[in-house]
């Protein structure tokens, strides 16, 4: 369930309690949710209660008792507390969405999957240092807070409330990218390594990773049209017979992309670019465990699980595209 899907959810819990005649009050048009703050749990919490205490004619804290016991009985979510004098806070079930539905979801949104409005209205005020690595930390929060639909001002006045580490060496040496990612992977309090560590192309690099799945997706939707099939999104049900680290991997894939939603929310709400460019190499590890059993061997001929497959490794291949577009990083085709 998306950031988007989840606020009209509790819209929905607010219209079933005024229709019951728990509440009456104005079904409001927007509901924010957004990542819990100090004190909350779960995936994602929502102030409504205490939006419509005052307008109910109720405490905050039983508003919210009301609206539980709606949320709790909606699919999809596994648990909702409340806490602190009225937050509703909701955890989500893991494995809500099948493969066909997620993978059908991120091929239709593209590059805008796990984009929402849950920051609508909001604006982010940055006030940063003259110093690079808290120049290319502003710009990536930029585009992150502006994919939940928030909006981000810069300015350079004291006192800071974002000042990075800062880089040891001028990253410019390392060319664009890879001086982006050496400044954005590493969170803010750690001190960025400028090495050309960043450039090899091996596993140990996580960025080569990264590009490199991306690379690896589109270059086996041409091997798959060379071979005449498409992808056609499906349940990926692997074989009883298949090993059970090949299920296993897939099962992690699925996740990872399920997760990316929330991903997003939390990298714009807690300024945490580094978030999602860890979450990207966990994506980028999951597909490329996954990329052997995408194409057929042999004489094997295309089958549905073969289609679902490329449906799902094209899918991977667009989170990690949008993710390296919000950090301001290339996507190759080619690696």
């Amino acid at each position: 369930m998306t950031p988007v899907e989840l606020s009209r959810t509790v819209l929905r819990a607010v219209r079933r309690a005024v229709d019951e005649g728990e509440l009456s009050v104005a079904v409001p048009q927007r509901a924010v949710v957004a990542p819990p703050g100090p004190g909350g749990c779960g995936d994602y919490a929502t102030n409504i209660a205490l939006q419509l205490a005052r307008p109910a004619g109720q405490p905050p804290l039983r508003v919210a008792e009301i609206l539980q016991q709606h949320l709790a009985r909606t699919a999809g979510v596994a648990d909702v507390v409340v806490t602190g004098p009225g937050f509703i806070n909701i955890s989500l079930q893991g494995a809500a969405a099948s493969a066909a539905a997620l993978t059908s979801e991120i091929l239709r949104e593209g590059m805008a999957y796990g984009h929402s409005d849950t920051l609508a209205g909001h604006v982010v005020e940055l006030r940063i240092p003259y110093e690079i690595r808290a120049e290319v930390i502003a710009d990536a929060l930029t585009r992150i807070v502006g994919s939940q639909g928030g909006r981000v001002e810069v300015d350079h006045r004291e006192p800071a409330n974002l000042r990075p580490v800062p880089a040891p060496d001028d990253p410019a040496l390392l060319g664009p990218d890879a001086a982006r990612w050496a400044l954005l992977h590493p969170a803010a309090h750690d001190r960025p390594r400028i090495t050309a560590d960043h450039l090899v192309q091996r596993e140990s690099n996580p960025l080569f990773r990264v590009r490199y799945a991306c690379a690896r997706t589109r270059a086996l939707s041409r091997n798959a049209a060379d071979l005449g099939f498409t992808p056609e999104p499906g349940d990926v049900q692997e074989p009883e017979e298949a090993q059970a680290d090949v299920r296993e991997d897939t099962a992690v894939l699925l996740a990872a992309l399920a997760d990316h939603p929330r991903v997003l929310a939390r990298a714009a709400a807690h300024r945490t670019p580094d978030s999602l460019a860890r979450h990207l190499v966990t994506v980028a590890d999951a597909v490329l465990a996954v990329v052997p059993t995408v194409l057929p061997r042999g004489d094997e001929k295309p089958s549905a699980a073969h289609r679902a497959r490329l449906a799902l490794a094209e899918a991977a291949g667009t989170v990690l595209a949008g993710g390296l577009s919000l950090l301001g990083i290339d996507a190759p085709d080619h690696l």
